[in-house]
This record gives C-alpha cells, structure tokens and sequence, in this order.
C-alpha cells in the first residue's frame, strides 16, 4: 500500500507542474531569443503588431505583392503599450499564420533615456543581428516633448511605450542629432532595409533629430473650420474632412491625393518613376514632418510642395520613409464599399487608384522594392 504522504508528495509534484507549464503557456513569446538556424528563411520586423497590420501584411503576400519566399515575419512590441495584442495571437491562430511569430520587449524607457544606451539596446542589437529588415507602421501622435515643442491642443497622445520603443530603436538603428556620441547600428549592416509608414514615416525624423508640424490644417495651411478645408479641395486633404460634418455616412476616413516625385535619391531612381508622374497614393494623418532629422533626404511632396511625403537616408540607401498607405488591405480589394462624400456612388479604393494612370504600379513598386531588398539583405 503506497504511504499517504508519498500521495500528497506526487500531488504536489503534479500540481507544481502544471502550474509551471501553464505559466509557461502564458508567457509572452521572445522568438529572437531562438538561436537562427543554418538555411533559415528571410526574417521581418514589424513593430505594433495589431490585427490590422497582420492583416496587411498577410494580403501582400496572399497577392503576390510582397513576394518573398520563406518569409517569416516578427511582431515586437512593449509589454507597457497599450495593447496587450492577445487580438493578434489570437488572428494567427485562427488563420494558421505560422509565418509570423512574437517578440516582447520588457526593459525599462522613458524620454530621457531613449537617444542612449539603455535597457533596449541589447533588443535592438538582437533584432539587427537575427533579422533582414523592418517596418514601422502607422499610428497615434508622437508626444510633442519628445521633440521639444509644446503641445498643439490638436495632439492627442495614446501610447507613449509605443512611442518610446520605436524611437530608440530608430535612433540606434540610424543614429541622430541627439547625441552624437552613439555609433549607428546600421554601420555594421549599411544595406539594411528598413521602411517606415504614416507614423513611422514621422518617427523616422523624430527618432532621427526632427520635428513635427502638429496640425497641417491650422498650422501649414492657417484652417480653423472644416468648411475651410473642404474649399481647399481634396489634393490639400491628408484625411477626409467629410467625416467630420457626417458620421452616420459611414464616409471613408482616408483620403486620396497625387504626389510631386523630386526625381532626386537611389530610391526614386529605383522605383522606375520620372518627375513628370503623379502617382496617387492613400493618406490618413493630421501631422507633418517639421525640420528634417539627421540624413535625410526628401524625394517627394504633396503636389503644393508644402507636405513632405517621402523620404529617404542619405547614408543608408535602403532606409525609405513615406507618409501614406502602401499596405492597406483595402488598395487590393475592388468591391465597391466606400463614399468620400454624402452622395457619391459607391467605389472601392482600388478603383480610385485604377483611375489615375500609374497609382497602383506605384504603390505595388514599393513593395517590389523593399522585398528585394529584404531578399538581399537575407
């Protein structure tokens, strides 16, 4: 007969377990922590990884847009932002993503650390080191501190981790103004692609040494009233004033504008397209680039000049950052479900880009350019 307290030891044991193994389950994902293995596939970086970032990236490659083969893409991400992305773990369960992987990052930031070595640094080294590219998408406002400027009443800051993580990680990738002192990651890998879009675009010059224009419509183009705006007409627009008067239409929130391509950089020279196109591209966001940050660039504008719309590195050729929506989901998608104004028939982005010769072949050419280069870099 077994003794009883040898009982109670192997429930214990069994117990104790579980537990562990439940903890172990519930822990964030550290896939760059994995030693990588000889013939492994190209590796992206994406910070933010929320649903509709997955989503957009996993249309590209449904459609062939970015084709890069053996593709493995990792979600990084603050354990203090604001969201906590069980939505995105569970997204990829359900549609069997095993393509893409998670990668949390847990050491202390804050303003007055984020453009020196800090607690990230090791994290951003890792990344350098384990992957062949990465993208940082679009997002809420850049606290204006950062840059150090007052705050615009228009500025509505959300996700400071957030913020604070992709400007390190930027500042240590590229080096900037800031702080002169601290070497560039990128020395050591000067062809490494990295891609910024919206928000990242902006974070790229802040993280740099820039600024930021707070409020285009207030500020660049001296507009109080969104009957004021509307006049300008829609190649002013960087979102859609209309939802403003009509939010029971269910109007579209972006907006679709043509750009000024300057003809200047390796990556225009790249992308195939002359001075003379004006591609139309998808643009949501209320906040310019201000002062250039250190090594930039600037390849393209809106068509008043007054906008910057895309950059890129001086030093590091294949570092692009663009002020519009190149990933969205809905660019590929030709079922008519959106109206920019009350009263306007039904359309579909792809249909407004269709419309204006040589839109989708540009935004399609900017992603041909960033996987080959990923490709490359791998």
């Amino acid at each position: 007969m077994i003794n009883r307290s040898i009982i109670h030891f192997l429930k214990a044991v069994a117990l104790g377990l579980a537990l562990c193994l439940s903890l172990q389950a519930q822990a964030p994902d550290r896939f760059l922590d994995q030693p990588r293995p000889a013939g492994d596939g190209v590796r992206l970086v994406v910070f933010n990884p929320t649903t509709f970032n997955i989503k957009g990236l996993a249309a590209l490659r449904e459609k062939g847009i970015l084709n890069v083969p053996d593709l493995t893409v990792i979600g990084v991400y603050h354990v203090k932002q604001k969201d906590d992305f069980e939505d995105s773990r569970q997204l990829v369960r359900e549609k069997g993503f095993g393509w893409f992987k998670f990668h949390v990052v847990s050491g202390d930031l804050s303003e007055s650390t984020l453009f020196e070595k800090n607690a990230c640094t090791p994290e951003f080294e890792t990344i350098l080191k384990n992957a062949d590219g990465v993208i940082f998408f679009g997002g809420p406002d850049i606290p204006s501190s950062i840059f150090h400027r007052k705050t615009n009443l228009l500025v509505e800051i959300t996700d400071p981790y957030r913020h604070y993580l992709e400007l390190s990680a930027i500042f240590h990738f590229l080096g900037g103004s800031q702080n002169g002192k601290r070497k560039a990651l990128l020395d050591s890998r000067p062809k490494f692609p990295i891609l910024g879009i919206c928000l990242g675009f902006q974070s790229l010059n802040v993280g740099t040494g820039g600024t930021l224009t707070q409020d285009i419509w207030s500020e660049i183009y001296k507009k109080a009233y969104v009957e004021d705006v509307i006049a300008l007409g829609a190649e002013h627009w960087h979102n859609n004033p209309y939802q403003r008067l009509y939010p029971q239409d269910n109007l579209m929130a972006y907006n679709f504008h043509t750009l000024n391509l300057r003809g200047k950089g390796e990556v225009a020279k790249e992308l195939g397209f002359k001075r003379t196109d004006h591609p139309k591209v998808l643009s949501s966001h209320h906040q310019a680039l201000g002062l250039l940050g250190k090594g930039w660039l600037t390849i393209a504008t809106s068509r008043d000049g007054k906008v910057v719309e895309a950059i890129e590195h001086q030093k590091f050729p294949n570092v692009l950052g663009i002020q519009f929506h190149p990933e969205h989901p809905m660019l590929w998608d030709t079922e008519p479900r959106f109206r920019q104004k009350p009263g306007d028939p039904l359309t579909s982005y792809n249909a407004i880009l269709a419309g204006t010769p040589g839109s989708l072949e540009f935004n399609k050419a900017i992603w041909n350019w960033f996987g080959g280069k990923l490709k490359a870099s791998h």
